[in-house]
C-alpha cells in the first residue's frame, strides 16, 4: 500500500484541509495516510478527526498514527511537511520581544527579517534529520513543504539535501480573487501570470480577451488608497510605485521592505494600516479558541469535509492519473527567472503529471521587481550559509542584508541583537562559532 505521510500532523486544522482532501480524492483511495507528530495528544486528535471524515465520506484510505518518524516515512510515495519548531512559547515570543528592545518592530516574522532568520536557523536542523530518514527509507519520495520560511527551507531540502521537493504557499491561489474582489472587478475569464519568490511573487499579467487590465486595476487602487483605511494599503502602494501587484498580504510585505515600519516615521504605521505584532496576536487567538475548535473537529463523529483549494491532493491526483494540473510552486531557480540567482528558490507556474513537477521558464522579471526580490534572496542565501557552516558571522551577514533590519539598526546593534537572540534560543539552536 502506497503512503502519504504528514509530518506535523498535530496541526489539526491544516491536516483536515490537506488530508481531508486526500480522503475525498478517488485516485488516492488505495493509500495509507500516515500521521506523525512529536505531540502525542495532538497526534491522537488528528487521527480521530480524520477517521471521522473517513467514515462520513466512505473513504477507503487507511489512517495510521506513528510515534516513530522513520517508520511513518518508510516506503512513502509522498510526504507533506507542516511543522513549526519552537511554537509560540518560547520561540515566537523570543523572535518578537528581543528585537523590540532594539526598537525593531515586526508584523509576522516568518519569512525574512530577524524573526524569519531565526525561525530558519531552528528549523533547518529538523529538516536535516528529515532528509537523513528520507534517504534511508523513502529516497524517491516527493517532499511537499508547507512550512515557513518557505523559500529557505525548500531551497535547503532541494539544493543541500538532494530531496525531490516543491514548496506550496496559499498566496498565489488567492492573489487574483482577493485583488479583484477588493476592487469590485470580475475575475471571470482573466488570464494571469505570476512569478517571483515566495511571498514576493508578482502578478506580471492580468488581461481579458487580450485587453490589459492593469490600467483599471491601478486606477481603482489609487482611488481606494484615498478613501478609508483598508487591509491592503501596503500592497497597493508597492504596485503604484513599482508597477505590479505582489502576491502576499500587506502585513507580510510591510516587513520585507525598508519603506513602511520605521521608528523615525511612526506616522507610516497609521497611514498604511500596519498591524504590528500581528502574528503573536493570531497565535494567542488560536490558543484561546482551540478548546472550542477541538470539540468541533475532534469530538464531532459526523464531521464532514469538502475538498479545499490546497494544492497537495491535486498534485497527487495528477501524478497518479497522469491528468495534468497547474500549480504555483517553489522550486530551485536554475535559470527559470533569468535575472535572479540560479541558486535561489523561486515561485513559478508548474505543470504536474505522472512525470512529476515541471516548472515553467519565465525569463527576465521587470528589473525593479527582480531588484526587490534580490534584496530578500540575499538574506535567504546567507541564512542557509549560516545553517550549513555553523558560522555566527553569516547570521550577522544575513541580518545586516535584510532590508527592514538594516534600515532601522546600525551594524553594531544588528550584531548585538543576533547575539542576544542566539543566547535566548539556547538549545533550540545548534552551536555557532
Amino acid at each position: 500500500m502506497d503512503k502519504i505521510v504528514f509530518l506535523g500532523a498535530g496541526s489539526t486544522v491544516f491536516a483536515k484541509n490537506v488530508l481531508g482532501d486526500c480522503l475525498l480524492t478517488p485516485a488516492l483511495q488505495d493509500f495509507e495516510i500516515s500521521l506523525f507528530d512529536i505531540n502525542p495528544e495532538r497526534l491522537r486528535d488528528s487521527e480521530t478527526m480524520l477517521n471521522n471524515i473517513r467514515t462520513t465520506s466512505g473513504s477507503k484510505c487507511r489512517i495510521k498514527a506513528y510515534t516513530d518518524r522513520k517508520e511513518a516515512l518508510r516506503g512513502a510515495k509522498y510526504a507533506i511537511n507542516a511543522i513549526q519548531v519552537g511554537g509560540y512559547d518560547p520561540c515566537t515570543i523570543t523572535d518578537f520581544e528581543i528585537p523590540k528592545k532594539y526598537g525593531l518592530r515586526q508584523t509576522i516574522a516568518d519569512t525574512v527579517g530577524i524573526g524569519g532568520i531565526f525561525r530558519n536557523l531552528r528549523t533547518i536542523p529538523v529538516m536535516e534529520a528529515f532528509a537523513e530518514d528520507i534517504r534511508e527509507v523513502c529516497p524517491d519520495v516527493l517532499f511537499i513543504n508547507y512550512t515557513n520560511p518557505m523559500a529557505v527551507l525548500t531551497n535547503y531540502m532541494s539544493r543541500h539535501e538532494g530531496i525531490n521537493t516543491v514548496g506550496l504557499c496559499h498566496s498565489v491561489q488567492v492573489c487574483v480573487p482577493h485583488l479583484f474582489e477588493s476592487l469590485g472587478m470580475d475575475p471571470e475569464g482573466v488570464r494571469t501570470r505570476i512569478a517571483g519568490i515566495n511571498h514576493m511573487a508578482w502578478l506580471l499579467e492580468a488581461s481579458r480577451d487580450g485587453v490589459d487590465l492593469y490600467p483599471e486595476i491601478k486606477k481603482r487602487a489609487m482611488e481606494k488608497q484615498k478613501e478609508a483605511k483598508h487591509h491592503d494599503m501596503v500592497r497597493f502602494e508597492l504596485m503604484l510605485k513599482f508597477g505590479y501587484y505582489v502576491t502576499e498580504s500587506s502585513e507580510h510585505n510591510a516587513e520585507y521592505h525598508p519603506y513602511f515600519i520605521k521608528r523615525n516615521y511612526p506616522e507610516l504605521i497609521e497611514k498604511f494600516n500596519i498591524p504590528l505584532d500581528e502574528y503573536p496576536r493570531r497565535c494567542i487567538e488560536q490558543i484561546d479558541n482551540w478548546t472550542r475548535m477541538r470539540e468541533e473537529l475532534v469530538g464531532n463523529v459526523n464531521l464532514e469535509h469538502q475538498r479545499s483549494h490546497e494544492y497537495a491532493s491535486y498534485i497527487f491526483e495528477a501524478m497518479e492519473t497522469n491528468i495534468p494540473f497547474k500549480i504555483g510552486g517553489n522550486v530551485l531557480n536554475n535559470g527559470l527567472i533569468t535575472n535572479l540567482p540560479n541558486e535561489a528558490c523561486v515561485e513559478v507556474p508548474c505543470l504536474v503529471d505522472r512525470s512529476g513537477i515541471a516548472p515553467t521558464y519565465i525569463g527576465d522579471l521587470p528589473p525593479q521587481l527582480a531588484a526587490l526580490n534580490r534584496t530578500n534572496i540575499n538574506t535567504q542565501l546567507l541564512t542557509i550559509e549560516a545553517a550549513i557552516t555553523k558560522r555566527r558571522e553569516h547570521i550577522y551577514h544575513a541580518a545586516m542584508l535584510d532590508p527592514h533590519t538594516a534600515a532601522e539598526l546600525s551594524m553594531d546593534d544588528i550584531v548585538s541583537l543576533c547575539d542576544d537572540l542566539i543566547e535566548a534560543h539556547g538549545e533550540w539552536l545548534p552551536a555557532y562559532h
